[in-house]
């Protein structure tokens, strides 16, 4: 009987040391962003509509993890991330110099509020 209750007291232990769902999803963001900066000339607008869309994607699944943990940083991602999918829905085919300059400012927005949620979350994500 002892047996029993020291195996449910590691396995009570066990369940609290693991890391939130939104760790995995914080992972994929940062990723996604990482494919961001390394975009070349040569990937094009679509090359960063492709990416945009996988960013917009892993933001939506941190957001939606980490909202109730992390209102501040989540609704500062979900903003950034919104204002530069409008930002690039907006761009016409051939971007001017002024153009590509704003969506760069945007992208580092969303760097930066990511940045910031990696920052408050490391706590329960290392």
């Amino acid at each position: 009987m002892a047996f029993l209750a020291a195996v449910a007291v590691v396995a009570i232990a066990g369940c609290g040391s693991s890391k939130p769902a939104y760790c995995a999803d914080r992972t994929n963001l940062e990723n996604s962003i990482k494919g961001l900066t390394s975009l070349s000339a040569s990937s094009g607008l679509s090359g960063l509509q492709a990416q945009l869309t996988k960013i917009t994607s892993d933001a939506t699944s941190v957001v939606n993890a980490a909202k109730s943990d992390f209102p501040t940083e989540t609704s500062a991602v979900k903003s950034s991330v919104d204002t530069l999918e409008s930002a690039v829905k907006a761009l016409p085919s051939s971007p001017s110099a002024t153009q590509i300059a704003a969506i760069a400012s945007d992208a580092g927005n969303v760097v930066s509020s990511v940045k910031s949620f990696t920052d408050a979350s490391s706590s329960k994500c290392s």
